[in-house]
């Protein structure tokens, strides 16, 4: 995709900081980092989101988040690292090219916003319905 930033990030057209590189990903500093060290794995060929995404893009891309989150263990030894990975303009994907967060959260850090969805108990018999919707709709 041509207006698409990632897409330049890949051609070379806008500046990165290369982390890791294969033949289908690419991962480098996220520009506006929630952490130190936090990083984006993405495919380089274009997809949006989850939706669309390639099985095979889909797969390099994760092999290579687990290689990009052993680094970040070994270089800044976080107490955790939010895997985060959103589809859509209505959770906040800003840019419109698949990719996943890598977040480490320091020890002597504040906690990671990310990591506190505000989980709360389900109604049971909710939870079956909604369940019991979602599958009936895999095709």
């Amino acid at each position: 995709m041509e207006e698409c930033t990632f897409c330049k990030i890949v051609k070379g057209e806008i500046p990165s900081f290369k982390i890791y590189e294969d033949e289908y990903t690419l991962a480098f500093p996220d520009i506006n980092p929630v952490s130190e060290g936090h990083t984006l794995v993405i495919p380089k060929r274009h997809s949006e989101n989850l939706f669309e995404i390639p099985a095979e893009d889909l797969i390099a891309v994760h092999q290579a988040t687990q290689i990009v989150i052993h680094a970040i263990q070994n270089a800044l030894n976080p107490i955790g690292v939010a895997v985060v990975q959103l589809n859509g303009k209505g959770v906040n994907q800003i840019i419109m090219h698949y990719h996943v967060h890598l977040v480490p959260r320091a020890a002597d850090g504040p906690p990671l916003v990310v990591s506190d969805m505000g989980a709360k108990q389900a109604n049971m018999d909710s939870l079956k319905q909604t369940a019991d919707k979602i599958a009936a709709a895999i095709k």
